[in-house]
């Protein structure tokens, strides 16, 4: 087993051409940041560049909220899993309502894109903790990275030992019990997404490797934790369930696997999956015109199709940090990731071209804008670069993690 430390570490940094300095950057590395990004992000910022500026500050105000919130755990719940064992996470799924045929609601029935209040309820659910969790860990991580204030890794590691090490109130690593369905379920395949907050929280740990917040002993419980969730993400039936799903599901559950393959420094599984899934995502999921059939076909299929989008373009970020390119990767009959954003690119902008398909609640289209910043990057496309200008208010950390170069031909 290789040692946290050596492992977050020892990944190579790409840079882009003109991030000559990189490598005197603090040891720290995110794979969910564009190879070379950060350290062209902290660059422009001291040369004075006003628009990441004002990012930085808007992070910096993030994290400093973060100082005084309490860190989340599984065991803070009233009523723990079915097991029993208050360490177990749980949650319910969202979608299932109360059977309006039975005296007692039993067994709860789908009423798809219609989120039950319930599954939001923190006495039995931990979905808002471990989300809570994936963004401090990020938004501390970075703000260490940038300032250099011990606080921000402090706090950071206290989030993850309080999840990862500390015995009283470590989540055992395993999802069974997450999207319970009342009178059907325990738990479901489909609970395996909700870990892709894990993935985020582990990897950002990267960031403050080099700050001296966690001690020897916490490094090696986050890797015995982290080795132990990776392999029962890959044997678990539920887990594996998940992975064979065709949709958003079997998306964002490559991006965990990769994601944490990549903290763990298993780069050959990485880069595996991420081979993979040229042709069981890229080509399982999208059509030829770039919509995502599977995505279309829920209530909320343009919130789907922008969702999965994201997933692809996590995949894609994931596959730079090992030599994989999957922003270009064309099938056949060209189903591809520039495709699927081709296709989403008139419903976001401004005006929007009216959806088509079904929609059952208000869009948000600047949590599109992200997905296009890192189009432009990845295809020098005045298309998608006018995208992201439509939507000025839109937030701004995207571009700390994703540095548009001076070198393309529609940088800022």
């Amino acid at each position: 087993m290789i040692p946290l430390m050596a492992r977050l570490t020892g990944a190579s940094l790409l840079t882009f051409a003109c991030a000559t300095a990189a490598a005197t950057e603090p040891r720290g590395v995110y794979h969910l940041a564009s190879p070379g990004s950060l350290a062209v992000a902290k660059q422009r910022i001291a040369a004075g560049d006003e628009v990441l500026q004002r990012a930085l500050e808007h992070l910096i105000g993030s994290a400093d909220e973060l100082l005084a919130t309490p860190p989340p755990s599984v065991t803070a719940k009233e009523q723990p899993a079915p097991s029993g064992d208050p360490h177990d996470y749980a949650s319910n799924a969202p979608y299932y309502w109360p059977n309006p045929d039975t005296l007692d609601g039993l067994p709860y029935v789908r009423r798809d894109g219609r989120r039950n209040p319930e599954s939001a309820d923190e006495r039995w659910n931990d979905r808002n903790r471990v989300s809570l969790l994936g963004y401090a860990c990020e938004t501390l991580g970075l703000a260490w990275y940038f300032t250099g204030r011990q606080v921000y890794a402090d706090r950071a590691a206290h989030f993850a030992r309080t999840w990862f090490v500390d015995p009283a109130t470590r989540m055992r690593p395993e999802l069974r019990y997450a999207q319970a369905v009342r009178g059907v379920v325990d738990g479901r395949a489909a609970g395996v997404l909700e870990g892709r907050h894990i993935g985020t929280a582990i990897d950002a740990l990267g960031l403050i490797a080099d700050a001296d917040s966690l001690s020897a002993s916490d490094r090696q419980a986050i890797d015995d934790w982290l080795d132990a969730y990776l392999e029962w993400l890959q044997t678990a039936g539920i887990a594996q369930a998940e992975g064979r799903a065709a949709n958003n599901h079997g998306t964002y559950y490559d991006v965990q696997l990769v994601q944490l393959a990549l903290a763990a420094g298993r780069r050959e599984f990485a880069v595996s999956v991420l081979e993979a899934a040229k042709q069981r995502r890229i080509e399982a999921q999208f059509a030829p015109d770039g919509s995502q059939p599977h995505e279309l076909s829920r209530t909320r299929s343009l919130s789907y199709t922008e969702f999965n989008l994201q997933a692809f373009c996590d995949l894609a970020t994931l596959a730079d940090h090992v030599g994989v390119d999957l922003w270009h990767y064309e099938s056949a009959d060209g189903r591809s990731i520039r495709r699927g954003l081709e296709f989403l690119a008139p419903f976001v902008a401004v005006p929007p071209r009216r959806w088509p398909h079904g929609q059952i609640t208000p869009f948000n289209a600047s949590a599109a804008v992200p997905l296009f910043h890192r189009a432009r990057l990845a295809y020098d496309d005045p298309g998608f670069a006018r995208i992201v200008a439509m939507h000025p208010d839109a937030g701004d950390r995207f571009r700390l993690l994703h540095v548009i170069p001076p070198t393309l031909s529609h940088a800022p």
